[in-house]
């Protein structure tokens, strides 16, 4: 009997939840084929079969909490004879069913949305519900003729007392997914954890603007995809992490850990919220080479292709929220590292330069760079002159292609 296990699941993540099983007991599976989904704070993972087989037992639930290494599913394998159905259902009688037919997962954000599942459309095999049907109910409700759609200002129970608005019926309510939860669990966790600092440099993106303008072109053709600012703002960075070690650690307890390699998470937004792929030895890769990783990473996250390995060992993070109008904002550590970097807007300003020996007042392209910093291992004045240092090779320019 061959046993599947929770994987490491990312940088700190200790914990996940089974959103859903995709095999039943008795079903025979293929090597690699998919046999569960898992969500952490930090991505949604499949698990897959690691030998052919037969599915023999499945230990946890739907729904349920999972740690790093906990037996998840039993696997016989093909070369052994395959146990009968019946076999299966006496060594694990299968749960009861749940009319109408509904994942666990599905169940408890309707019971969250008072909603009755009689009313959900479901798309999985058997049309049984699942969260998926739920949430998309709740966003667009598909009432059937004759069935009365719950008011959802109309909660069955009462709110607790830090509480001081009532929901109304125009009120849009959305049940919490299990990846929401993690990411605001982590987030509470961070914020509880690290004595947050926050510090602000403005930098010119004149010369490397020019620079962009001069090589996006001949980049595209080359590479296939567009020369953005970002992977300027990750080569400056891990120049600097080279200079500064102490942003690139950790607290631990009693000691502090300076790491020795540079692996730059970058703070993707996805449909199902906030994901942290990681450039590995960021370091040792040209700009073209850091241009093309973030490329991959990107686009894997946001078709939800990362494997937990794409999340694991984060030194120090980059966070790029876009250009949304922002000037500029503190971004919440991720854990265990001790410092993160948050890109704002680049707009063009006037600024004083001297010119000939006289001030003059000038129009120049600049972003604010916003560094969250933890104050137990870093202090003031090597923040400032780590983030000082960022801005200097960014306003040069000096990078290799």
């Amino acid at each position: 009997m061959v046993e599947v296990s929770t994987p490491e699941l990312g940088e700190s993540v200790v914990e996940g939840t089974i959103s859903e099983w995709l095999v039943a007991e008795g079903d025979r599976v293929q090597v690699d084929q998919p046999l569960v989904e898992i969500t952490t704070d930090k991505v949604d993972a499949e698990i897959p079969s690691p030998v052919a087989g037969i599915i023999a037992k499945i230990l946890v639930p739907e729904g349920a909490t999972i740690v790093v290494g906990q037996v998840l599913v039993e696997v016989q394998p093909e070369a052994a004879p395959a146990p009968t159905q019946a076999a299966v259902a006496a060594a694990s009688p299968a749960p009861p069913p749940t009319p109408p037919g509904a994942t666990p997962v599905a169940r408890r954000l309707a019971e969250a949305a008072q909603l009755d599942l009689a009313e959900v459309r479901g798309t999985g095999g058997g049309g049984r519900i699942t969260k998926s049907d739920v949430l998309k109910h709740v966003d667009e409700p598909e009432p059937s003729p004759g069935v009365a759609v719950p008011k959802r200002g109309e909660r069955s129970a009462a709110p607790p007392a830090y509480a001081t608005y009532s929901e109304t019926p125009e009120d849009r309510v959305v049940p919490l997914t299990p990846h929401r939860r993690l990411i605001a669990e982590h987030m509470v966790y961070s914020k509880r954890t690290s004595p947050h600092v926050g510090t602000v440099a403005e930098v010119d993106f004149g010369a490397v603007a020019r620079l962009r303008g001069q090589q996006k072109q001949a980049f595209l053709q080359a590479h296939g995809i567009k020369l953005t600012y970002l992977p300027f703002v990750v080569h400056a960075v891990v120049r600097a992490l080279r200079e500064f070690p102490r942003l690139n650690a950790s607290w631990m307890g009693d000691h502090i850990v300076e790491k020795r390699e540079i692996h730059v998470g970058l703070a993707v937004e996805t449909e199902k919220g906030l994901v942290v792929p990681v450039v590995r030895h960021a370091d040792r890769l040209s700009l073209t080479g850091i241009a093309l990783a973030i490329e991959d990473l990107g686009g894997r996250a946001r078709t939800r292709k990362l494997s937990p390995d794409d999340l694991r060992g984060g030194s120090f993070t980059i966070s790029n929220p876009g250009r949304s109008g922002n000037l500029y904002g503190f971004a919440i550590i991720n854990q265990p590292q001790v410092g993160i970097l948050r890109m704002g807007e680049i707009v063009k300003r006037p600024v004083v330069r001297t010119l000939d020996g006289e001030d003059a007042l000038v129009i120049r392209p600049i972003m604010m760079l916003a560094l969250s910093y933890d104050h137990r291992v870093v202090d003031g004045a090597p923040a400032n002159a780590f983030l000082h240092r960022i801005g200097e090779l960014l306003e040069a320019a000096d990078v290799e292609f």
